[in-house]
Parts: C-alpha cells; sequence; structure tokens
C-alpha cells in the first residue's frame, strides 16, 4: 500500500529569477486545502481583482523554489506566466 502523498516536485519551463539574477526553476508543493481557496477570497486584491486568487493560492501552497523556502510575498507575482500555468495543473 502506498502513502498518500501530499508534496509534489515541480520543475518550472521559465524559472523564477530572484533579486540576485538567480534563476530558480525547481520547487515544492503541497496539495491546496479547501482553506487556501476560501480564505484568499477575503482579500482585498482578490475582491477588487479577481485574476489576483492565483497568487494568492500559489503563495499559500509553494513550499520551496530552488534552494530555499518561499514565504515572502511578491515572488509568485515575479513568475512568468509560463510558470503560473503550469503551477496551476498540478
Amino acid at each position: 500500500m502506498s502513502a498518500f502523498v501530499t508534496e509534489v516536485e515541480f520543475e518550472l519551463p521559465k524559472g523564477y529569477v530572484d533579486p540576485t539574477g538567480s534563476v530558480h526553476r525547481t520547487g515544492v508543493m503541497r496539495l491546496a486545502t479547501a482553506a487556501d481557496e476560501i480564505y484568499p477570497l477575503k482579500d482585498l486584491r482578490v475582491r477588487t481583482w479577481p485574476a489576483y486568487l492565483i497568487v494568492l493560492l500559489l503563495e499559500r501552497v509553494v513550499t520551496k523554489l530552488g534552494s530555499r523556502p518561499v514565504r515572502q510575498a511578491g515572488v509568485h507575482e515575479g513568475l512568468f506566466q509560463a510558470d503560473v500555468a503550469l503551477l496551476e495543473k498540478r
């Protein structure tokens, strides 16, 4: 019997370029919960611009990008659209 997998590794097609110019293409994300999808709906940015929901959802579920944990605002806003599209499918 196999264990239930709650985290998934990924490789971005383009990669996140950090402020130092380093490109991070690999990472880890966990499965989204109902709370991950519901709580961002309270955010004013999502209420005024519904497309922003995916940015806040990724902030909640992407746990590692490159060699470091990701929990800082703005990182997911800096992802290329091709990378966001790949993560949305996961």
